[in-house]
């Protein structure tokens, strides 16, 4: 069967920057419905046609992919508001940040802890790969028609390159 939209592709793949840094392995095959959420238009686009078995090679300039980086998405907090076993790498999401921190900081971002100092914590609300060009090797491993349910939700629940907002008027992506 050919990728057609819309439809159901198992996936592997490897994702590197430029510089041929690996970012992410996909070893094992997961499903991503074709004409949704799960993928970015591009990427959906490039799969297009082809058949279980086949390769696809995908660049994806940050504009493509994770955004630009955005330096008014970083905030430093006071480290008082913070539990004392906060660690840098931890992600939290804006609806859950203590009482005190900056009103500019959306409820519906994921931020992480990127620093932690004595009187102050930094919060980076940029996707960790904003900015980076990528390069994505994906294999098909096999393609099936979306059930009705994966229709009418337009996914199958594995969306790694998810649309969600993180401010209003932002399409940035998880």
């Amino acid at each position: 069967m050919q990728i057609k939209s819309p439809c159901v592709v198992a996936l592997t793949w490897t994702l590197k920057d430029t510089l041929g840094e690996e970012l992410d392995v996909l070893d094992e095959p997961v499903e991503f419905f074709l004409g949704g959420d799960d993928l970015l238009a591009v990427i959906e686009e490039h799969l297009m046609g082809h058949e279980a078995g086949e390769e696809v090679h995908i660049h994806l300039e940050p504009e493509q992919a994770f955004g630009d980086y955005d330096e008014s998405l970083v905030f430093l907090e006071a480290r008082k508001l913070f539990p004392p076993e906060l660690e840098e790498g931890m992600t939290m999401e804006g609806s859950a940040l203590p009482p005190g921190c900056s009103p500019d900081m959306a409820a519906d971002a994921l931020f992480t802890v990127t620093e932690i100092y004595p009187e102050h914590v930094v919060l980076d609300g940029n996707h960790p790969l904003a900015g980076i060009a990528l390069r994505l090797s994906a294999q098909v491993v096999s393609v099936r028609e979306a059930t009705e349910e994966e229709v009418g939700r337009g996914s199958t629940g594995s969306g790694f390159f998810r649309v969600v907002p993180q401010s209003p008027g932002s399409d940035l992506l998880h």
